[in-house]
């Protein structure tokens, strides 16, 4: 689709009103931001140092920001506006899953400010830092109890239709947690420093058992059931976000853990704490290869029929996003040119792969295609 065949198009031609936009809005919108902001974090941590690459992936979380604000202003509107349509999406079995997206793409966000915004505005941005990681920590926490707690009592589920989108609620926490790695040593203060350190394992430890077990029963599925249908083609990299952003927790805890525990009175916990971050990471990465790879031949699987576009397309992103990062991150801790090679081939599939589904979300957004809630999809167009 050529932007000239796009502009035949009126905005939203496929809507019966422009309010529909609002009306149709659903969390999924947030999953874009989820693959931009990786990406800018991944693009300005390349070991190799091309001209400009570092202003692009600031002006790219700067974009991330623009379409979280954005997104976060039209998701209002709806619940303001459309309420009781709104809240249906509480017992729908998919949709209800990507409010996990809204915290991952905040973190994205606060993941910038440390990389982005403290070489420009220094210690100053480190309280707004604290106070959206307590904020993102507070809305992955809700996910990771109330969506469960939903899809136990009020949502119908099978084992034939479970896909990787369990998962994103899940989540949410443990991406929170390498968030607190990367913030708590630029805290002033040690005791604060230990608070976040070990919140943070926390939130490791409250994502990382529950995604494995579901991951357990995804493979289960896969084995009785085959694969899901092509519209959740996107769904089997699912997989690989727990695995990635697990290992780069437990690099940047441990990495961390040493200086916080030996300032609060408690070096050799520290010391520990290291050198099983170095194993787990080690570890878990050698998973998410298997895991990857699997992904990438269920993917050539699909590619056979043709595979509808929708907004799980930034499935493929995020992911992929997150493993490229613990992988340039092994690569800064072990200093192994292995690790730096397959770091900036994966990062070099990110943004290729991000502008693939970059192109086709603005094209189907601005043809009002992509604004479908399937929580109403039968109520019509009141």
């Amino acid at each position: 689709m050529t932007c000239s065949t796009t502009l035949r198009y009126k905005p939203f031609s496929h809507l019966t009103r422009p309010r529909e936009v609002i009306r149709q809005f659903t969390p999924n919108w947030f999953a874009a931001t989820m693959g931009t902001g990786v990406l800018a974090l991944a693009l300005a941590q390349l070991p190799v140092a091309l001209p400009g690459l570092h202003v692009l992936a600031e002006a790219l979380w700067l974009f991330t920001i623009v379409l979280f604000m954005l997104f976060s202003g039209l998701y209002a509107a709806r619940w303001v506006m459309f309420f009781h349509e709104a809240r249906r999406i509480f017992g729908h079995s998919t949709v209800s899953m990507f409010f996990g997206t809204i915290p991952m793409g905040l973190a994205t966000i606060l993941n910038g400010l440390l990389l982005f915004g403290l070489p420009r505005g220094g210690s100053a941005v480190v309280p707004l830092a604290e106070v959206l990681w307590w904020l993102d920590v507070a809305m992955a926490l809700a996910c990771g109890v109330l969506i469960p707690f939903m899809m136990f009592t009020r949502q119908e589920h099978s084992i034939d239709q479970m896909t990787a989108v369990w998962l994103l609620p899940v989540v949410a926490a443990e991406v929170a947690a390498a968030s607190g790695g990367l913030l708590a040593p630029h805290l002033a203060d040690a005791h604060s420093q230990l608070v976040m350190l070990v919140t943070s394992y926390v939130l490791w430890a409250f994502s990382l058992p529950v995604a494995f077990s579901i991951l357990t029963i995804l493979m289960l599925r896969m084995a009785l059931h085959k694969l899901p249908h092509a519209n959740m083609a996107a769904s089997s990299w699912l997989a690989l976000g727990p695995i990635g952003t697990g290992a780069l927790g437990m690099l940047l805890l441990g990495g961390d853990a040493p200086a916080i525990f030996a300032a609060n009175g408690l070096p050799g916990i520290g010391d520990i704490a290291n050198g099983l971050g170095m194993v787990a990471g080690i570890t878990l990465w050698g998973f998410g290869l298997w895991w990857m790879l699997i992904a990438v031949l269920i993917t050539l699987r699909y590619l056979r029929a043709e595979i509808p576009f929708n907004l799980g397309w930034w499935g493929f992103t995020f992911p992929l996003g997150v493993y490229a990062l613990t992988t340039l991150k092994l690569a800064n801790v072990l200093h192994l040119a292995f690790f730096n090679v397959v770091g900036s081939v994966l990062v070099a599939a990110l943004a290729w792969m991000w502008l693939i589904v970059t192109k086709r979300t603005v094209v189907g957004a601005y043809k009002g295609e992509l604004f479908v809630s399937p929580c109403i999809a039968g109520l019509g167009n009141k």
